[in-house]
């Protein structure tokens, strides 16, 4: 019996040796691993489903990325910038809460520059630098239109860079709200209403 016992230890003290010797990696028996390991695929890298094996797929035609605004179709020149200032109108009306978002993103993404009264006395210029940033009550930019504001945003201007990555189309126009504002709109153009939706996004 004690042999026998001796016997079972040396059994069971080699499966687990065998079994320590494995794949650490592996999880051992499975049932139904096609259920919970999917066939992931890494960004960019060859794809065995697609036929020209390419992981990264073109978005489908007619479809439209969230955020995407489907009328601007303006190119990036001053032609572009021309006919967008003419024909572009701003599809959001002034409500407390488009003017709230718009403030919100401006003191995100302009403030640093523009400054908080959009003056153009950002604290980067307040920390020295040498570049110009325009006053939007100055003449030149206080009867800007919209549509060539948005177009700023959208490419770049001078030496302001695109925002197209960092705010959306519906965000670009709130912020232009909100510019209005600070160029002088009376507060009383705020209006209570806040359903009006942009028709483009």
């Amino acid at each position: 019996m004690k042999k026998t016992y001796q016997y079972l230890s040396v059994i069971v003290s080699s499966m687990l040796l065998l079994g320590a010797c494995g794949d650490k990696q592996s999880p051992g028996l499975e049932y139904m691993p096609d259920m919970y390991r999917t066939p992931a695929v890494v960004a960019y890298s060859p794809s065995h489903i697609t036929k020209d094996s390419v992981s990264a797929l073109a978005p489908v035609a007619g479809t439209v990325a969230r955020g995407q605004y489907v009328d601007f179709i303006y190119p990036n020149t001053n032609e572009g910038y021309e006919a967008a200032g003419l024909e572009l109108k701003n599809p959001f009306q002034p409500t407390v809460e488009n003017m709230e978002r718009g403030k919100t993103e401006f003191d995100t993404y302009c403030i640093h520059c523009h400054g908080e009264k959009g003056d153009g006395k950002g604290w980067l210029k307040i920390k020295g630098d040498p570049f110009p940033v325009p006053s939007y009550t100055s003449a030149a930019i206080k009867d800007l239109p919209d549509g060539k504001m948005f177009f700023s945003i959208t490419y770049g201007k001078n030496l302001m860079g695109s925002h197209a990555a960092q705010v959306s189309a519906d965000d670009r126009w709130k912020i232009i709200l909100y510019i209005n504002h600070l160029q002088g709109d009376e507060p009383g153009a705020v209006v209570a209403d806040s359903s009006a939706t942009a028709q483009n996004k």
